[in-house]
């Protein structure tokens, strides 16, 4: 706004304040017809009087410019339906069509009946308030409603810019300086009504002065106290809304009805007296006493309205105020949100988030005597699109009813609202299996899974040093393991041995950039940590992005960002760019077919398959289940083409273990990612796809799932050193046989197998026999 308030600091002399007064009456007498600015003349006609006070007036602007008043702002879910309000003041902003006939009269009335008479100013109050204030009294009965109107606007800058310096002087009533303030709106008010036509400045009033103590304007006041629109006011309860204003706290219903309706009676009065209504109108008035006229509605603000939705309101929230596209600063999003009067659409399927919250509290209920948390969410491959998010916890501050509630988001990380992650166990091998592929190896590779110690320098962590332990001994755990398998049957089974064997063989930065690739995020936002025991899931990440992750091979190796926001509106209907999805490609589809080949192969119905629990056939699904050590964290992630979840469970206030434990009234002797996280992913995507066309999943490649076959080089003849290079060249892999009876001179390699000349899977080993001589 243009207008500031007169400096607070100078002091008004007595002949000053016998200035002011004059210059007031002359403002007041020449109403709409000279501007404030041409009676400075007539002001100093007086003398050495309009001497003293020149300088006074040199401080008052001569216009005053209206920013729209603050207005709730609305979250709605992806159908429409309307999840949450925000508001610093609770108001709805409506047009003058917008508001019942009776409503304007009762202001008018009350407030100021010749409104649409005067220019702004009305000498007869203004004498009035010169009086008093002479005779020491507060400066009362002066206004009219364009002064009033120019006082809420200045009233509702100072809220908007925190000043409360503003505030003061927007409304001091006490001697000089309450006259300096009844100068600075009376000038205002002339020069409003020059561009203002009478409706728009009672429009403009109507919608910003305060009907109760947190009601504001005369939309959200009409839905308060009666649950209706302010169009559809009638004649006792506009009065009753008119009669508010003058005093908020003491005319208010609720809390005074007494008051409340000998203040509506007395706005009855008048608007009889002007003959706005007639005898017969205001006696059935009367007659209806105030508690048979409310029906009163509260309109809580925040997340906590949002029910089960409540945690991905605040995620939204959150986005928002993290969020520069909306705003420079924080403060700026905070204003935005609380008094931009937004229409914020989502991303969230209301039918979707129901199941959501029905899979994780039938499995968990909340008031579960275990303790264990549970959250899921759900994302939509190929856009971000966030379909659902839940935890089996009550939104809101722990207490001693509910000590588990929480305004904690499980399902994300710190930025948004939620906590620092979770390990993330066996569901983070997927990446390990990723890059395994991306590398050249294949499914049907065969590895050594027996337990066993892995020295220190057996490991390529090129981004940085290792931070662990001189030796890693990983431990079979979750699944089976102990001999020789494929790739593929170690992942079925998750075969903890297996992965770290894989994992020997290749850069642990590589598989920490392809997992942030693909989306991994964790919980306090710091950068995946590359050290051997993460491959079988120490770095603590979120749900939300494991969901995400995963979501990136259902749609062919496309990441995108989570999105949240769809779009959103002002208060004009105006848009506001909501940043899209920043989707990329970040890996060959090939890959993605294998990895969803061996993922399908986890869900199979086998008894060994870990994932079995949560298949949900006929519709194609691949995932993979995920144990922390010692039971501290349990999940199941997977996906279809069209919807990727993830579950997890466990002690959201540490990593405790979840052994010897009575869940949902069933002992459990110890938790693993089978057990209870996928038969809930299974209930969930039940109910999710259930409107889906079955999709199938693009066949994998037989190079990717059995390897690139190549022929094996003969090596008769040549050295030790030359023959490991020439199968190594090749694409083999290479281990000693034991010398043999031959007719080469002694030490020579001699022969290999698979033989010479046969066909083998690139990176196979090949075993080298070398001559013995003649025997």
């Amino acid at each position: 706004m243009a207008s500031r308030p007169m400096p607070r600091g100078r002091a008004v002399r007595p002949v000053q304040l016998v200035a002011m007064m004059i210059a007031f009456l002359l403002i007041a007498v020449a109403g709409g017809v000279l501007t404030a600015g041409l009676l400075l003349p007539a002001v100093g006609s007086v003398g050495a009087v309009g001497n003293a006070t020149t300088d006074l007036f040199s401080d008052i602007p001569t216009e005053i410019e209206i920013d729209e008043p603050s207005e709730q702002s609305v979250m709605f879910d992806a159908q429409g339906n309307e999840m949450a309000v925000f508001f610093a003041e609770n108001r709805v902003v409506v047009g003058f069509e917008d508001i019942s006939q009776h409503v304007k009269d009762a202001v008018v009335a009350i407030e100021d009946h010749r409104f649409y008479d005067h220019g702004g100013v009305d000498p007869e109050g203004i004498m009035r308030a010169v009086a008093r204030n002479v005779g020491g009294g507060e400066l009362e009965g002066a206004s009219t409603l364009t002064q009033q109107y120019v006082k809420n606007i200045q009233v509702e800058e100072s809220r908007v810019t925190n000043d409360p310096e503003l505030y003061q002087a927007a409304t001091e009533t006490d001697g000089a300086a309450g006259i300096a303030r009844k100068l600075r709106e009376a000038r205002l008010a002339i020069a409003l009504e020059k561009v203002r036509s009478k409706d728009e400045i009672l429009t403009g009033y109507l919608n910003i002065a305060q009907f109760g103590p947190s009601q504001y304007g005369i939309e959200s006041a009409a839905h308060h106290y009666f649950n209706k629109t302010a169009a559809d006011l009638n004649i006792p309860e506009a009065a009753m809304l008119a009669g508010i204003t003058q005093n908020p706290a003491k005319w208010d219903p609720v809390s005074n009805p007494e008051n409340a309706e000998q203040r509506r009676n007395t706005v009855l009065a008048r608007m009889r007296s002007l003959d706005v209504i007639t005898q017969e109108q205001f006696d059935e008035a009367v007659a209806i006493p105030i508690a048979d006229m409310l029906d009163v509605q509260d309109t809580p603000r925040g997340c906590a309205v949002a029910g089960n939705a409540a945690y991905f309101c605040q995620y939204v929230v959150n986005e928002i105020l993290t969020n520069e596209a909306y705003g420079e600063s924080v403060e700026d999003r905070r204003q935005l949100l609380n008094r931009g009067g937004l229409e914020i659409h989502t991303t969230l399927d209301p039918d979707k988030q129901e199941a959501a919250f029905e899979a994780v509290t039938d499995s968990i209920p909340i008031e579960d005597e275990s303790g264990i948390s549970m959250a899921l969410s759900s994302i939509e491959p190929g856009t971000g699109r966030i379909y659902a998010m839940a935890q089996n916890t009550r939104y809101g501050v722990a207490s001693e009813d509910d000590p588990r509630a929480t305004q904690v988001n499980y399902n994300v990380g710190q930025s948004h609202g939620g906590g620092s992650g979770f390990l993330s166990g066996s569901t983070f091998k997927v990446f390990t299996l990723v890059q395994w592929l991306r590398e050249g190896h294949s499914l049907m590779d065969r590895v050594n899974s027996a337990n066993r110690v892995f020295p220190r320098e057996d490991w390529t962590i090129s981004c940085g040093d290792y931070a662990g332990p001189e030796d890693y001994e990983p431990k079979n755990l979750e699944g089976f393991g102990g001999g020789v398998e494929t790739v593929l049957e170690s992942t079925r089974k998750s075969v903890n041995t297996s992965f770290v064997v894989m994992a020997q063989q290749m850069d642990l930065c590589d598989i920490t950039d392809v997992a942030a690739d693909m989306g991994v995020r964790t919980g306090d936002g710091s950068e995946l940590t590359p050290n051997p025991a993460m491959v079988l899931g120490t770095n603590t990440v979120t749900p939300l992005s494991m969901a995400n992750a995963y979501a990136t091979l259902a749609a062919e190796g496309v990441y995108c960002e989570p999105v949240a926001i769809t779009s959103m509106v002002d208060r004009n209907g105006e848009e506001i760019p909501v940043p899209p999805s920043d989707c990329q490609r970040v890996l060959e589809e090939d890959v993605v077919d294998g990895v969803t080949h061996a993922l399908q192969a986890v869900m199979g119905p086998e008894w060994d398959s870990t994932g079995s629990p949560a298949r949900i056939p006929p519709r194609p699904t691949a995932g993979k289940t995920g144990t922390a050590n010692d039971a501290k964290h349990a999940w199941f992630v997977g996906y279809t083409p069209q919807i990727s979840s993830a579950v997890w469970m466990g002690y959201a206030n540490g990593d405790q273990p979840m052994v010897d434990i009575i869940i949902n009234g069933r002992w459990v002797e110890s938790v693993y990612g089978g057990l209870i996280a996928a038969p809930t992913w299974q209930d969930y995507m039940l109910e999710a796809t259930e409107d889906m066309p079955i999709e199938e999943f693009d066949e994998a490649d037989s190079s990717v799932v059995r390897g690139e076959f190549l022929r094996v080089p003969s090596i008769g003849g040549q050295t030790v050193e030359d023959a490991r290079e020439t199968l190594e060249d090749a694409g083999f892999n290479t281990t000693m046989g034991y010398p043999v009876d031959s007719g080469w001179p002694e030490g020579l390699a001699v022969a290999t197998v698979p033989e010479a000349g046969s066909s083998a899977r690139r990176g196979e080993t090949v075993t080298i026999y070398t001559s013995g001589g003649r025997g």
